[in-house]
């Protein structure tokens, strides 16, 4: 498959003609990118003019996706960069109309649930992925989606290699452990830096939830990248978040994030199925004795004293990084270790909180 770059994709844009024979300007296109076969094209569009303007966008769409070294084309719409703000009081209607628009991406899902962190390096996708793969070994059809656009580690972690399979103009997720997964780690190289503006990262969030061929699913885990940011407040948004998983170390700097964590996904209105406290504790391998590196109980402490469930302890052990590196999660290739049953624990207790919650409403965000 011929390679595709910007200079090729910017070309074919100049030439395009819709049916009228209409072209497009070069100012109207804000953004184009490239990566191993994605295309995605920004074009500034005014609100009042992106109705009449989409025949437009599909018929360029589908003209990009024409391309020879093409796998996938995206062209979205963006505001020009020199419209005035908003009033307050306009902006304020403007978000309330759309916080009661329902949630309308991966409607075949059954329950989706974040998986979060107020901070990184708290190990956070070794939860969601050995979460999700101890719900599928319950019996659940459960979908993986790393929704950390900057750091993606799933290919890593679940130890799948090369690109996803085509099922006509969508993606076919990756299979491994029980799993349906993908990230954009499978899609790009892994050293490949992801240099990426705020809105293309929604955008490709947004493929991979629309350009993917999910099957019907009981559950679907959402790998979050840490903080409380743009990618957090579009997801709750545009989709019906079953609950929140809160990954905390035990320490007071970890926890502290962590309160930051819940304070948001409350604010969005996303119930919180509970905290995990991760690396809670070291045993030595050689004498038995026991270590609290990052101390111990904060989790389950800060549980309590903010009302939301604490879903369990997973000790600090080395087989839990090295079957992380290995690509072979320990809660299925060691499911009777310390840390096997203390990740099928967690699901368990997440499992429990689904099955007493329903999808939450969608967020009301106000800006005072």
């Amino acid at each position: 498959m011929a390679a595709i770059d910007e200079t090729a994709v910017r070309a074919r844009i100049g030439a395009f003609r819709t049916a009228e024979g209409a072209g497009i300007p070069a100012g109207m296109v804000d953004s184009v990118a490239t990566r191993e076969g994605l295309v995605q094209v920004a074009l500034m569009v005014a609100k009042a003019d992106a109705a009449r303007q989409e025949p437009m966008r599909r018929a360029l769409e589908a003209d990009l996706a024409a391309m020879p070294g093409v796998r996938n084309a995206t062209v979205m719409f963006t505001a020009p960069r020199a419209a005035a703000p908003q009033p307050q009081a306009q902006a304020q209607a403007q978000a309330q109309a759309q916080a009661q628009e329902p949630g309308t991406l991966l409607g075949q899902v059954g329950s989706i649930v974040a998986v979060a962190s107020g901070k990184g390096g708290v190990g956070k996708s070794t939860v969601a992925v050995n979460l999700a793969v101890a719900l599928a070994r319950q019996g659940k059809r459960v979908g993986l989606l790393d929704a950390d656009i900057y750091g993606p580690s799933l290919p890593r972690m679940l130890g799948t290699k090369g690109k996803p399979e085509m099922a006509g103009n969508k993606l076919v997720p990756i299979e491994a452990w029980g799993l349906k997964a993908i990230s954009i780690g499978h899609v790009v190289e892994e050293e490949t830096a992801m240099v990426w503006r705020g809105p293309m990262v929604l955008n490709a969030l947004t493929q991979l939830m629309t350009q993917v061929a999910w099957p019907e699913l009981d559950v679907m885990v959402l790998d979050l990248p840490p903080g409380t940011g743009d990618v957090q407040l579009t997801l709750a948004q545009r989709l019906k978040l079953a609950g929140a998983v809160i990954v905390s170390t035990p320490q007071d700097i970890s926890l502290l994030d962590a309160r930051r964590g819940i304070s948001m996904f409350r604010q969005v209105r996303v119930p919180i199925l509970g905290v995990v406290e991760n690396m809670s504790f070291f045993c030595c391998p050689n004498c038995g004795t026991r270590t609290d590196i990052f101390g111990h109980g904060g989790a389950e402490a800060e549980a309590g004293r903010l009302g939301v469930p604490f879903l369990g302890a997973v000790p600090l052990l080395a087989p839990i990084r090295e079957t992380s590196d290995a690509g072979t999660p320990i809660v299925a290739s060691a499911p009777e270790s310390e840390a096997g049953r203390a990740f099928a624990a967690v699901a368990t207790a997440v499992a429990a909180g689904l099955d007493g919650a329903g999808p939450a409403r969608g967020p009301r965000i106000v800006i005072e």
